[in-house]
Formats: C-alpha cells, sequence, structure tokens
C-alpha cells in the first residue's frame, strides 16, 4: 500500500517543477519587436508631433508674422491680448455650446435611433444608410450644401419662405440665429456616426440577459435603465468623448457656411486661430491660440479617461 501511494504520488509531485520549463520568456520575445519598432515610431512621433508643439510654443512669446526668425519677444503678451480678445471668448463661448448641445441633443438622438435600428427589421439596413451618409459626406461639402439651405435669396429657406407668403429669413447673416444654424448642421452632420457605435455595441450585448429581464416582468424603460444602459457604458463613454473632443476641434464645416462671422458670431477656437493667426499673419499670436487649444483638449481627453474611461 505504502509502495503504490509513493508511485501514485509522484507524478504530481514531477509536474510542479515541470511547469513552467516550457514557457518561454516574455521580455525576451519582446525587445526584437521593441528594437525593430520602436525607433522609427518615435523618430516620427518626434518630428510632427513634439517639435511643432515645442515650436509653437516658443512662437508664441514673440511677435511675428512667420518671415524670417523671430526676434520681437513679448513674453506672455500674446496670451494676454488673447484672453481679452472679445472675439476669442465669443469663441469659447461657442464651443462650449456646440459640446453641450452635442451632449444632450446629439448623443441622445443617436441612441433612440441605434435602439429602433439595432435589430433585424424590416429597411432597417436602408435607414442606417440614410442616417449614416451625412456623416459620410465632407465637411467642407456639407457647409457649401447647407449654405446654399440656408440662403435667403435662392436657397430652401426662400422658397419656403416664397411658398407661405413670408418675408425670407437671412440666418447667416443674423449675428442671433447663425450660430444656432450651425448647431443644427452640426447634430445632423454627426449624429449618424454616434448612432453606428451604439448599433454596434447593441449588437454586441447578451441577449439572454435581457431575455432574463423580459422573464422577470422588467418593463421597456427598466430594461432600458437597468441592463441596456450598463452594458452599453463603455461604448457611451467613448461616444461622449468623440462629442466633447471633435466639438473643441470644428472648423472644416464653419469656414464655408459662415467663416466665423458674422462679426465674429460663430468663431470657435480653431477657427479663431485660422482667421488671426494664418490669415492675418500673427504667427506668434496664432501659436498662443494654439497652445490654449492643445491644453484645453490634452486636460480634458486626460481628465476624462483617467475618470470615466479609466476601466475600459
Amino acid at each position: 500500500m505504502t509502495d503504490t501511494s509513493a508511485n501514485a504520488a509522484r507524478p504530481f509531485q514531477l509536474s510542479l517543477p515541470l511547469r513552467g520549463l516550457g514557457k518561454p520568456s516574455t521580455m525576451g520575445g519582446r525587445w526584437p519587436v521593441l528594437i525593430l519598432f520602436l525607433p522609427p515610431a518615435l523618430l516620427l512621433f518626434t518630428l510632427f508631433v513634439i517639435l511643432p508643439m515645442g515650436e509653437a510654443a516658443w512662437y508664441s512669446f514673440y511677435h511675428w508674422n512667420g518671415y524670417g526668425a523671430p526676434e520681437q519677444f513679448v513674453g506672455l503678451r500674446n496670451f494676454q491680448v488673447l484672453f481679452n480678445h472679445g472675439a476669442f471668448v465669443t469663441a469659447l463661448k461657442n464651443n462650449g455650446l456646440i459640446i453641450l448641445v452635442s451632449l444632450v441633443v446629439q448623443v441622445p438622438l443617436a441612441l433612440w435611433l441605434a435602439m429602433m435600428l439595432a435589430h433585424r427589421i424590416p429597411g432597417a439596413v436602408t435607414f442606417r444608410l440614410i442616417f449614416f451618409l451625412p456623416y459620410v459626406l465632407a465637411d467642407v461639402a456639407a457647409g457649401l450644401i447647407w449654405r446654399f439651405v440656408y440662403d435667403g435669396d435662392y436657397g430652401l429657406f426662400a422658397a419656403i419662405a416664397g411658398f407661405l407668403g413670408v418675408e425670407s429669413p437671412y440666418v447667416l447673416a443674423d449675428r442671433n440665429l447663425a450660430i444656432y444654424a450651425i448647431l443644427a448642421v452640426v447634430v445632423w452632420k454627426y449624429f449618424g456616426f454616434h448612432m453606428m457605435l451604439f448599433i454596434a455595441g447593441l449588437q454586441a450585448m447578451d441577449k439572454n440577459v435581457l431575455e432574463a429581464a423580459e422573464i422577470d416582468g422588467a418593463t421597456g424603460w427598466q430594461k432600458f435603465r437597468y441592463v441596456t444602459l450598463p452594458l452599453l457604458g463603455s461604448t457611451v463613454r467613448l461616444s461622449v468623448f468623440f462629442a466633447v473632443i471633435g466639438s473643441l476641434q470644428l472648423f472644416d464645416m464653419i469656414m464655408p457656411l459662415t467663416g466665423g462671422g458674422p462679426s465674429n458670431s460663430t468663431q470657435t477656437m480653431v477657427t479663431f486661430l485660422y482667421t488671426y493667426g494664418v490669415m492675418r499673419m500673427q504667427v506668434g499670436f496664432g501659436s498662443a491660440i494654439g497652445v490654449v487649444l492643445f491644453v484645453i483638449c490634452v486636460t480634458l481627453a486626460f481628465t476624462y479617461k483617467r475618470s470615466a474611461m479609466r476601466n475600459d
């Protein structure tokens, strides 16, 4: 009996040290990949990201028109002028308004449509394509199309006003209405992208959880509030992240629509940078705008990712 039990225990004792013998060294396998791919990536990142950022920060301390070497050092004067500039304050407010509309209108609208179109119902694919088409359209083309729509002489608004027998509105020429016209275009242009994100998230969900909630007698709202939304949490957080960062970088669509006018009422931070830093050849001042925009974007991105997306 003793002999048999000893033989039975022997394989177990021998198997313990043998488990780690066949494992390849993890770092040994990574070093060739790191040596091969890391230096080119670091070189490209340094040339096209780090150096331009450093140059922009350096130029922001000079009064410079872009010709020759910057010589007139002004310190923080560009930043002082920037934050006292009425058009820049308007641009900051407009960016905040675009973020607010994106989060309050655009993302919920995309989620609502995704809930309806995620299921395999007749015509769902067609409606997905229709709602996604505005996002496929180039931003400049979308701006030109909507500029014609809003035109008070020959556009769609003018035709509707003529049909109703009322005075044609000049929406883009009204400094109180132009920004709201842009907000409508922003929602129309980008909600399809967020809708497709939500549809992908809904289709990846475990349907057994929803079926279990139905068996337990949960209503439609209860299933959405306590089952669908928590399971869709990572997708919602990603959609919010894209909406915020995209709102801060909005440029291509505004330039053909209003160019930042009338009277700087539709400026965003990027259009303000282009108008005052590039078009007017105030490179030092424009670099200061770029530095401020970079700091805002990086701060929001890192804060959001460390707080809301730390587990995603």
